[in-house]
């Protein structure tokens, strides 16, 4: 167990760390800043979807600061946990030496799930839903947590 005030190194992961995984480090930076560092990345690079921007802001999250990654760039970086939040990022994941454990928990892709709509309402409560479900899970993440605890 880490001391109380020694952080927890998480990534969460997806394929483009566009939209799931920046929801998922915007949440973890909102509910737990001090105890859990958190980090995003991708199997590829792109940039931040802006409607998931949107959707976090529209939840009091501002997450315009954050970027895409790729794993290289957060390779120097020891992680507790990873988060794979989709399955081709869980399926592509390298395999992580020492301490680091991997936990896959899939997430819907808003984009795939609207690609067939128009309306920018109907477009956005579907990340909303996304957006809260991640929420629910990166508000009590420490239950996945194994062998440490968080206050």
């Amino acid at each position: 167990m880490k001391d109380a005030e020694q952080a927890i190194n998480v990534l969460f992961l997806c394929t483009h760390n566009s939209c799931r995984s920046q929801m998922a480090e915007g949440w973890c930076n909102f509910f737990h800043h001090g105890t859990i560092h958190a980090y995003s990345a991708g199997t590829k690079k792109t940039s931040v979807n802006t409607l998931a921007m949107d959707s976090m802001l529209q939840a009091g999250v501002d997450i315009s600061t954050q970027y895409s990654k790729t794993l290289e760039e957060v390779k120097n970086i020891e992680f507790d946990y990873v988060f794979t939040v989709c399955s081709e990022a869980d399926q592509s994941c390298p395999v992580f030496t020492g301490k680091t454990q991997k936990i896959h928990i899939n997430f819907e892709d808003p984009p795939k799930l609207s690609a067939e709509l128009t309306d920018k309402s109907e477009i956005i409560k579907i990340y909303n839903q996304v957006r809260d479900e991640i929420k629910i899970f990166v508000k009590d993440i420490q239950y996945h947590f194994n062998d440490k605890y968080l206050p």
